[in-house]
């Protein structure tokens, strides 16, 4: 199994715990970190923006991708939310094999 680290931001900390507490039920993370109040500047609709933001930094695996993108984007405020993912290329075998246990019983 492939293994993934995806980051999303939310508005606050609020929002962030609810779209985490759904894909920990829905068995699409096997965990995930808040990180409160980052900044964030971007590009929206032809201008600079900023905003204060929290950054969600989830575990999880190729195969889940897919449901757990749909299901960021049902749950969460932003018309164009931020997920992005990568691979996890190494990590200590004891935590892979612990990501491997929580992410395996979905079906």
């Amino acid at each position: 199994m492939a293994y993934l680290i995806v980051f999303i931001t939310t508005s606050g900390r609020e929002e962030a715990e609810k779209i985490v507490y759904a894909l920990l039920k829905e068995k699409l993370i096997a965990c995930a970190n808040i990180v409160e109040s980052v900044s964030s500047f971007f590009w929206w609709q032809g201008s600079i923006e900023s905003e204060e933001e929290v950054l969600v930094i989830m575990k999880s695996s190729e195969t889940l991708f897919q449901n757990l993108q749909q299901r960021v984007s049902e749950l969460h405020s932003y018309d164009v939310p931020e997920i992005l993912a990568f691979p996890i290329v190494a990590g200590s075998p004891a935590y892979l094999d612990w990501l491997k246990d929580c992410l395996e019983t979905v079906k």
